[in-house]
């Protein structure tokens, strides 16, 4: 009976020992395997991916390249895919509403891992929150697509600088247009020297201290007469500096626009001379009947252009006026010799 007794406690203790080895190997699992550590020391988060580009379910999470967590679900939702992340406690102060979860690779050709960028600014994100994605980078494969399209591009070019299209293709084929572009470089360089050598008024310019100086007097003038300016000095700077002479011009220009108006009105003489048809027909032919009488004085027709043209009748009548003037002298000097008045009775 005793020896009974003692098999049993000894199987106890060998039970008690298999299960505590089987606790203490699930505690090593979890802790070397689980970067999230256990579950009261983590939290979860979600975002949504048009394209995973193949993430499957304990990928790695990284903040700023720092494992903190892994993917526990990838499932499709609608037209995107939701992933579920679970990341240490302690990063919530770096995972906020500014944040952005994008899909890496641990290598250049390893596996998806989930990139989320730190941020010190925004709202911490809770357990169960959705974190704003952004698309992610291309694959290798994408930039070999992208790097094909371009040797494809490069060969086509190079294709049609071969064939002597476009201008650079002519430019590589045609030996006229090479002939023209090198005496274009000839002449360029013809120029070029002539201007060193100071020829020409370019090269005056450039060479000559004279003209230099010149300029730069000029320039110096430009620069006080803009002072002046600016000072209200002279006649242009009292018109922009001075206000009595703005609101005088700004008077004229209302009175011109108001005398304007009244001549489009056709509300007075010169108004009515302007705009209506049969006073200006009127004045045309008084100025032609003017016209007429200056032309036949010219023509020396009628009394009054006989008097200008003719000059024997401008004599007689020059003569006549002296010696009226020369009869009304004598008859101041001697009244009586000529007005001699007798008075004579039955």
């Amino acid at each position: 009976m005793p020896r009974t007794r003692s098999l049993a406690w000894s199987e106890l203790k060998i039970g008690i020992v298999a299960v505590v080895a089987i606790a203490l190997a699930v505690i090593l699992i979890v802790s070397v395997g689980g970067a999230a550590g256990f579950s009261w020391q983590r939290y979860e988060l979600k975002t949504r991916f048009n394209d995973v580009k193949g993430l499957k379910s304990g990928a790695v999470v990284r903040v700023a390249g720092v494992e903190v967590g892994k993917v526990t679900e990838v499932a499709l939702s609608g037209a995107e895919v939701e992933v579920l992340l679970e990341v240490k406690k302690g990063n919530e102060q770096r995972i906020t509403s500014d944040s952005r979860a994008s899909i890496g690779s641990l290598s250049l050709l390893g596996e998806p891992v989930i990139d989320i960028s730190p941020s010190t600014t925004g709202t911490p994100l809770k357990d169960g929150e959705s974190l704003t994605s952004v698309p992610p980078k291309g694959e290798l494969a994408d930039v070999a697509e992208e790097a094909r399209d371009s040797l494809e591009q490069m060969s086509l070019i190079l294709r049609d600088l071969r064939a002597g299209k476009g201008t650079l293709g002519k430019m590589f084929t045609d030996d006229q247009l090479y002939t023209e572009l090198n005496g274009l470089m000839s002449a360029a360089e013809g120029v070029a020297t002539s201007i060193r050598q100071g020829r020409g008024t370019l090269g005056k310019f450039v060479n000559d201290p004279a003209a230099y100086q010149r300029l730069n007097a000029s320039l110096g003038d430009l620069q006080e007469i803009t002072r002046s300016i600016r000072a209200g000095e002279g006649g242009i700077g009292r018109l922009l500096k001075d206000e009595a002479l703005a609101k005088s011009l700004s008077a004229t220009a209302t009175n011109f626009e108001g005398v304007s108006g009244r001549l489009s009105r056709n509300d007075n003489t010169v108004g009515k001379l302007l705009t209506e048809k049969e006073l200006y027909e009127r004045f045309n032919s008084v100025a032609a009947r003017v016209d007429k009488i200056v032309g036949d004085m010219q023509d020396a027709q009628g009394s009054l252009g006989q008097f200008l043209q003719n000059k024997a009748l401008y004599e007689n009548m020059n003569a006549a006026a002296t010696e009226a003037r020369g009869l009304i002298a004598d008859i101041r000097k001697d009244p009586k010799k000529y007005l001699n008045i007798r008075v004579s009775i039955f």
